[in-house]
This record gives C-alpha cells, structure tokens and sequence, in this order.
C-alpha cells in the first residue's frame, strides 16, 4: 500500500504557533497535532492545505515555504506529513473537527500530548 500524503499548516502569528486537538472519536484522539489533512488525488499540495484548513477552521491562510516532510506509520495509517509554514489571512476561527485549540510558544510544545507523526517537526521550528 503507497502511504497517503498528507499536508500540514505551521500557522504562526508573532512568536506563537497553532495547534489543534484531534476529536476524540477518531485515530490519536485528544492528541495534539498542527491542522491539516489529507491530500486528494485531483489537488496540489497547495489546494489541499488551504482547502482542509478552511474545513477545520473557517479560515483562509497564506502558505509560505514548505519546511520537511517526514513518513509515519502505524497499524492504521501510513502517511507522509508535509509541513508548510503559514499565515493566518483573514476569517474568524471556528473548530469543525476538532476538540480544542491553541496558540503555543515553541517553548511549550512539551506541555502538550503530540500525535507521534509531528514530533520531529517539533525541533524544527
């Protein structure tokens, strides 16, 4: 099976970064995670990111540069995360998928449970 790609959006404002609960009923829910999804077969890495941004939280963003990509894999998934730096554009954020949102400095990310497949990103930034 070919892993699914999958984007993920780096939205920074200042010094603090975005991040997302996972909704409970779904695989590593209530881990913590950057917002994003999956990539479809008809869409660039681009429309992906800003379409299911848009989805999860109503609101447009600004990609800048592409910062890695890493594969992870489980029993259930096998993916490839691309991470893309962003911007917040306009829009008032309202969460359709998830449990809970917040901005955290870099400083912080070890307070939070992270899902598995983000931890390398986490020394990156």
């Amino acid at each position: 099976m070919n892993p699914t790609n999958v984007v993920a959006a780096i939205i920074k404002k200042d010094n603090l970064y975005l991040i997302v609960q996972r909704n409970r009923k779904k695989h590593l829910g209530l881990k913590w995670e950057f917002p994003g999804g999956k990539v479809n077969s008809n869409e660039t890495f681009e429309e992906a990111l800003i379409r299911e941004i848009k989805e999860e939280l109503n609101i447009l963003i600004r990609k800048h540069d592409k910062i890695t990509y890493e594969k992870y894999q489980d029993d259930k998934i096998d993916v490839i995360l691309h991470y893309y730096l962003c911007t917040k554009h306009s829009g008032n954020m309202k969460l359709n998928e998830h449990e809970n949102f917040a901005w955290v400095e870099k400083k912080d990310f070890h307070k939070y449970d992270f899902a598995e497949g983000d931890s390398n990103i986490l020394s990156l930034l």
